[in-house]
């Protein structure tokens, strides 16, 4: 099949299946919604793995083709087109695997769902506006994907639009990105000011000859910034807002207002991994920014480790997943931001398959306890719900990077490429990622043993109903657990060490930057790596974790507690998430309010209706008034007034003459 074809069905497949599923489940029966949804996701499914097929081991070429014009202004042209190299090919596989998973789930968590038909349309859009964004091969589809994926997070977030909480949280999703996108929207400005071309071929063809003599662009008074670093700073702010970095992480946590089988799908691989694919492709402009490349490694370290130390402190169980998806989204820009793209990219795909299997295996213990999500009300769930246990011990391990799941390779080669880097915070990059392994060991199995070990804390009611999800939910969960075991190992020679490398057409790394050279040389293998982690810091802090999580939770469950009273006030500053929440609705959100209420009173009632509207009426009313005093209706009046006129009248002639 042409791969033109093969790429327009799998982009419109999910689209066409959205529409139908609103409309055949309105008009055929809540049925018809699942079977269209699932249909078109499940042929892109295919599809994308027989176009990576293709382009791995088929011999087939690149795709990078115009499809078709959609608008010109001047010499600017708008292209709709795709480029399909191994990079896109692995979004798109992990994309639309991960999103079939979520709508084979979704039959059994939205069953009795009054938006049942709604819900399958959205997550099938959703799935369409990421296959537009990675597959884009210029920066105006990539544009729209990017809105296209908000648009659809703001309509699922606020899916139960009837509470309030999920109308605040789609709405703070919605404005915090605005802010990234406004950054964003900018540096493509800059890009086709600079170079003249929205085209991701045209654009980076021309940097190399454009870096030697960068030109700078002069800020306040004699300070000065290089265009490249200008565009990639604004770039990044864009990446910051879809990809939740501080400090523009705040609408995520609070994205849990929406359904668990969307929450597995903007954590695990739509949305938020959104800003991470982007930075990859705009390597070639990175690389010439250290300044831009610090300053990702910095907010990604940042990012890591205290939003990790926040999942520590969350009691609802799809929050501490959450924290959990902002701290290792803050792995993946620290990888990126020491040029180990490749690492970063295949954190980006071991992650989609564990944190979409946490999330999933969360809503299963939520159905199970009728939508309780506060871990103090659950306990001892394990011998209710083994398979939920198991899969979530294998998502907990791989998260983790205990050898040999998942999480392990991909994690453990972004410590490593932090290690070597010489770039300015490098060193508390490195230092903030290795704290990071015992954080997320730590809230992990936290979580883990608070859900299904220590003692039973919920109802008597509750308890007498516990049972296993039923199968339409548990058999994503143990689909998605196989790669969460396995496919680190089978990948990370193919993504990272092959010569030439899986990301070499796809991503640009310069030699001094490129910390794969070492890697490379020093890769002991899949087993080799395995048996060398003993001998790891990163190793033995995971390990520390998860028994300090056991002793903790479930051997003296009373610590926590004296932690709580002897460290109050960390308590209470982790509690309120750092302040940011606090300052954003005390500067920005009563601020705003006020401005707007000065603008209001000042402007609109001052200005419009005092002055304009009710002016008008006021001041004819006033020389009403004044006229009324003359027209009196007596005749008296009248003949004093002309006695006066005449008087005036013979004055001024005596004057003049």
């Amino acid at each position: 099949m042409d791969m033109q074809i093969l790429a327009s069905i799998i982009i419109l497949s999910p689209l066409i299946g959205a529409i139908l599923a609103y409309a055949c489940g309105k008009t055929l029966g809540r049925d018809w919604a699942h079977y269209w949804a699932i249909g078109s996701v499940g042929l892109s499914t295919i599809l994308s793995a027989y176009a990576l097929y293709q382009l791995v081991w088929g011999g087939v070429p690149i795709l990078n083709e115009n499809v078709y014009t959609w608008g010109s202004v001047g010499p600017l042209e708008f292209h709709i087109g795709f480029l399909i190299d191994k990079l896109t090919a692995m979004m798109m596989l992990v994309v639309t695997f991960v999103s079939l998973m979520v709508h084979i789930y979704t039959i059994g968590y939205m069953h009795d769902d009054d938006g049942y038909q709604r819900f399958f349309s959205y997550i099938a859009f959703f799935t369409f506006a990421m296959l537009s964004l990675v597959m884009s091969n210029n920066f105006l589809q990539l544009f729209f994907g990017w809105e296209a994926v908000g648009l659809a997070s703001y309509l699922l977030i606020g899916f139960w639009y009837e509470r309030p909480s999920a109308v605040f949280a789609n709405m703070k999703a919605f404005l915090v990105n605005r802010v990234g996108d406004l950054g964003f929207l900018l540096g493509i400005g800059l890009i086709y000011w600079v170079f003249g071309s929205l085209d991701y071929a045209q654009v980076f063809a021309q940097i190399p000859a454009f870096t030697k003599n960068i030109p700078q662009m002069e800020l306040i008074g004699n300070v000065h910034i290089s265009i490249i670093t200008l565009i990639c700073l604004f770039l990044f702010i864009g990446a910051m807002g879809k990809s939740a970095q501080i400090p523009l992480h705040v609408w995520l946590p609070d994205s849990m207002e929406g359904p668990t089988p969307i929450s597995a799908l903007i954590h695990a691989a739509t949305m938020v991994t959104a800003g991470v694919f982007m930075i990859a492709r705009m390597s070639p402009l990175f690389e010439y920014s250290e300044v831009a490349l610090s300053t990702v490694l910095i907010i990604g370290a940042l990012t890591a480790l205290f939003m990790g130390i926040l999942g520590l402190v969350q009691n609802d169980i799809k929050r501490v997943i959450a924290y959990s998806t902002l701290s290792q989204l803050g792995y993946m820009m620290v990888a990126i931001g020491a040029s180990g793209y490749a690492e970063g990219l295949f954190h980006l795909m071991t992650h989609a398959f564990f944190k979409a299997l946490l999330f999933l295996g969360a809503g299963s213990v939520i159905i199970a306890l009728h939508h309780e999500q506060d871990m103090r009300n659950m306990g001892g769930l394990r011998k209710y719900m083994p398979i939920t246990y198991w899969t979530m011990l294998i998502g907990s391990l791989a998260l983790c990077g205990i050898p040999p799941f998942a999480g392990f390779y991909s994690k453990e080669l972004i410590i490593e490429a932090v290690k070597l880097s010489s770039l300015p915070g490098a060193s508390f990059a490195y230092w903030a990622t290795v704290i990071s392994v015992f954080v997320t060991a730590l809230y992990s199995f936290r979580l883990f043993f608070m859900v299904f070990h220590t003692e039973e804390r919920m109802d008597a009611q509750t308890r007498s109903h516990l049972h296993e999800s039923p199968a339409i939910i548990w058999w994503p969960l143990v689909i998605l657990a196989i790669p969460s075991i396995v496919i680190g190992g089978l990948c990370v020679e193919t993504f990272l060490f092959e010569n030439p490398g899986y990301f070499d057409n796809s991503i640009t790394v310069l030699p001094y930057h490129d910390p794969n050279i070492y890697l490379a040389e020093h890769f002991a293998g899949v087993w080799g790596s395995i048996l060398h982690a003993p001998f790891t810091l990163p190793f033995w802090l995971a390990i520390a974790g998860i028994v300090a999580a056991w002793l903790m939770y479930e051997r003296y469950p009373h610590v926590p507690k004296w932690f709580q009273e002897k460290f109050s006030l960390i308590y209470y500053v982790l509690i309120n998430k750092y302040g940011f929440d606090a300052f954003n609705q005390w500067f920005f959100v009563a601020g705003a309010r006020k401005v707007g209420n000065w603008f209001w009173q000042s402007g609109d009632v001052a200005i419009i209706d005092n002055g304009m509207v009710n002016g008008s009426a006021n001041s004819i009313g006033y020389a009403a008034k004044i006229l009324r005093l003359w027209q009196t209706g007596y005749l008296y009046s009248y003949a004093f007034a002309m006695i006066v006129g005449l008087l005036v009248l013979l004055t001024w002639l005596i004057w003049v003459s």
